[in-house]
């Protein structure tokens, strides 16, 4: 395999890579529990936090509500990453961590 083909077979992995972070990139997860509902985008930013308003809260439940929200926020931040290495793991191509 002669260079020039090496280096067109890299540009096309490192199109295909790009395309594919787009992909992840515009997704929205969700993470959610009983009381919380999560959304964030593939670059990890938290796009909505929705509190179920049927949810009568005293002021001795605001800890739990604080935790419930930073539960949806890492399982969504979970989704993403389960994203990233099904969709990006395969141009790691063994190089466990890449991703």
């Amino acid at each position: 395999m002669n260079m020039q083909a090496i280096l067109k077979q890299a540009q096309a992995l490192q199109k295909d890579m790009l395309k594919e972070q787009e992909k992840i990139n515009s997704t929205v997860f969700e993470g959610s529990n009983a009381l919380v509902k999560v959304k964030i985008n593939g670059k990890k930013e938290v796009l909505e936090v929705l509190i179920d308003k049927s949810a009568s809260l005293e002021t001795d439940d605001l800890e739990a509500l604080q935790d419930m929200i930073m539960i949806a926020i890492n399982d969504a931040m979970k989704k993403v990453d389960e994203m990233t290495e099904e969709k990006l793991g395969k141009f790691a191509n063994g190089m466990p961590g890449l991703f």
